[in-house]
């Protein structure tokens, strides 16, 4: 377990101006091509390019957090700096956070590896010299956690990092419904609800919905949402069913390809919960726990104006760091 690696500057300690300051300070908006990609389902996913890779060249696939988009501010610095890299880069969509409302009556949830894993398939069969390369934000990141550790060496990815996961689905929850935690909490409640609200005003979706209208506006805590929503659309046996099959952190023992994990002690979403010990860490799966760094943060210069970050350097660092490089990487 490594500590100390980074070190916020005085004026960025606190873990919600860590949090809040980088959606505020937003990089220039990268330009992408976006291509749809048609599912067994009937359903799609979104995916948004950066470059295409010529032959045997890496590519960085960006898993975004809960109601996270290319837009999200993390997604913009890691495609600024995969192209300051010279690294081709694509973004997955989780359903419905492309834009456009997904045609089926289930979504995405923090647990969904079947998405992610298409998204994957389809790369490797289009590019098959093409080492693929993954960083999952938040729930991303427990998606990217769990996927490795279900398909252990049979992964596509070749190199994984996992930013602020919540690994430990259930305490997050609890987390969230605490002091100012509780204002994030509503933030990405109401974006859950609005979409739930647009599916009930589809006609094809509307009879399909386990809830009315009315009773989504009163689903104020995640608890309650993935209770009466996000478990039924999705197969499970309620919320505490989903929460304990669709957490990451079980799922880090058994991860056979390296995987770097990085975590704040003051991230306000989680608590120590998610925090896993030394027995429960595979060999292949680097763990980095640092006491600031709020959640999907990490400032650690520049100014408040415009902050300077620490994970993008560390998340390409380590993805790339034990690849050979075709000499022309100019994506």
């Amino acid at each position: 377990m490594i500590r100390q690696r980074f070190s916020p500057p005085w004026w960025a300690r606190n873990p919600h101006i860590q949090t809040i300051l980088p959606v505020l300070t937003k990089v220039d908006r990268p330009r992408l091509e976006r291509e749809r990609l048609e599912l067994d389902d009937g359903d799609f996913i979104d995916l948004d390019w950066q470059g295409q890779p010529k032959s045997g060249q890496v590519i960085v696939v960006i898993v975004h957090g809960l109601e996270g988009s290319s837009d999200s501010h993390y997604a913009r610095r890691i495609l600024a700096a995969c192209k300051t890299q010279k690294l081709c880069a694509v973004v997955h969509h989780h359903r419905s956070c492309s834009g456009e409302l997904n045609r089926l009556v289930r979504g995405y949830h923090s647990g969904d590896t079947q998405d992610i894993h298409a998204t994957l398939t389809q790369l490797k069969q289009r590019f098959p010299d093409s080492p693929l390369l993954a960083v999952g934000y938040s729930l991303g990141g427990n998606v990217l956690i769990k996927y490795q550790g279900e398909q252990q060496d049979n992964s596509l990815i070749e190199r994984a990092v996992a930013i602020s996961a919540p690994l430990h689905l259930a305490a997050c929850a609890k987390r969230l419904e605490k002091g100012f935690s509780k204002v994030y909490q509503s933030y990405l409640i109401k974006q859950l609800q609005q979409k739930m609200i647009g599916k009930i005003s589809t006609p094809s979706l509307k009879n399909l919905m386990p809830i009315s209208q009315t009773e989504i506006e009163h689903l104020t805590t995640f608890h309650a949402f993935d209770d009466q929503i996000t478990a039924p659309l999705h197969g499970f046996n309620g919320v505490d069913d989903y929460y304990h099959r669709a957490s990451g952190l079980p799922y880090l023992s058994q991860i056979q390809k390296p995987t770097l994990v990085i975590h704040a002690k003051d991230d306000p979403f989680m608590t120590h919960a998610v925090i896993p010990s030394s027995e429960q860490l595979a060999e292949q799966v680097e763990y980095e726990l640092h006491d600031n760094g709020g959640h999907v943060g990490f400032i650690d210069g520049g100014t408040p104006w415009r902050p300077r970050y620490y994970i993008e350097n560390r998340i390409l660092s380590f993805l790339t760091s034990h690849l050979n490089q075709p000499e022309n990487t100019t994506c």
